[in-house]
């Protein structure tokens, strides 16, 4: 029976427990192989595979940290576009695999015999977008299936941002996706427990913060033509800011996760707090995030900005918008940046 990502949303307290989730190598289960078909639902799709994949296709970065995390490393035929240094505990996997800078063209991707692509970012399947491999359907036409985070899924396959429903930009269907692709893959065990350690960090850092104010938090990307973009309401941010205690500043714009505003649009929106979205090199760290720190502070314009006043624009790494497994440290960095007396810093 087909599964949705909706229907699989489940509520209740999770026992917290350290889990180690780094690595590679996890045997896949019984229970999809042979005859045994899995099947779940990704995006209205239903994504049905006879044995857990053996040539897995990452490309962004939450797919890659989330194939790490569910212990798959060794099935990675391929990994394609970090936005910056992958955590901690998934970089000597990250070093085991097969790397580029740039997303593969389709004839690149199809010469690596992926049986399985997932997809951190809903553009590698869109018909608008440069770098596109194809649709998921022209796809799974030649037998290899797909898989789009599901707080990114479009509202038809082949498109974009467009028309992202803001009900499904949820950790719950971070936790769905984590489970949904443990049984495809044939490691539900070691989803559960991903699932497990996420949802206890995050609790927990929400009794923290439970009692304190929500300062408005923007997150602010400066463009080269003097322009900038916030991150909407359905960016996945918006529910990191909410779970660590915020409120986003621009949640209201929900027509696209990056919004294009001016300096007055800032400057009337006047965010208690500024973090900037510092991307795209499998190299870097918050500290790259600097350089657009000093261009909002160093503007004249923004002087009396309320965050640049209290000196708390903080360098931010678009990574940690992702809805992937980096949702409970970024979560927790995000607490620390805004409730600093709550989190000893």
């Amino acid at each position: 029976m087909t599964l949705s990502v909706v229907a699989r949303l489940r509520t209740g307290a999770l026992i917290a427990c350290a889990v180690v989730v780094a690595g590679c190598g996890v045997q896949p289960e019984s229970e999809a192989t042979g005859a045994n078909a899995v099947t779940r639902a990704n995006c209205g799709i239903d994504i049905t595979v006879g044995a857990p994949p053996q040539r897995i296709y990452a490309a962004y970065q939450p797919s890659i940290e989330i194939a790490h995390a569910l212990g798959v490393t060794d099935r990675l035929v391929g990994t394609a576009f970090l936005d910056s240094t992958v955590l901690p505990e998934y970089q000597d996997a990250q070093a085991k695999s097969a790397y580029v800078e740039k997303l593969p063209s389709r004839d690149e991707l199809l010469s690596q015999k992926p049986d399985f692509v997932l997809s951190g970012f809903n553009g590698v399947f869109a018909k608008s977008a440069q770098n596109s491999v194809g649709t998921r359907a022209s796809l799974h036409e030649l037998g290899v299936q797909t898989w789009v985070v599901s707080p990114l899924c479009p509202s038809a396959d082949g498109l974009a941002d467009e028309a992202i429903d803001p009900k499904t930009v949820r950790f719950e269907n971070v936790y769905a996706d984590l489970r949904d692709l443990g049984a495809l893959w044939g490691v539900s065990d070691r989803a559960e427990d991903v699932v497990t350690e996420l949802s206890a960090r995050i609790a927990a850092v929400g009794a923290k913060v439970a009692d304190a104010p929500k300062p408005r938090v923007a997150v602010i990307t400066p463009k080269d033509d003097g322009t900038y973009t916030a991150a909407g309401g359905i960016d996945f941010i918006t529910q990191i800011i909410e779970a660590a205690g915020g409120v986003n500043a621009f949640a209201d714009l929900t027509e696209r996760r990056n919004v294009q505003i001016g300096a007055e649009e800032l400057i009337a929106r006047d965010p208690d707090i500024i973090l900037t979205s510092a991307c795209c090199k499998a190299t870097y760290t918050r500290a790259d995030g600097q350089p657009q720190v000093d261009k909002l502070v160093g503007n004249p314009a923004f002087a009396n900005l309320t965050a640049v006043r209290n000196g708390v624009v903080h360098p931010f790494l678009f990574a940690d918008r992702a809805a992937g497994v980096r949702i409970a440290h970024a979560t927790e960095l995000v607490a620390e940046l805004i409730h600093p007396d709550l989190f000893g810093r």
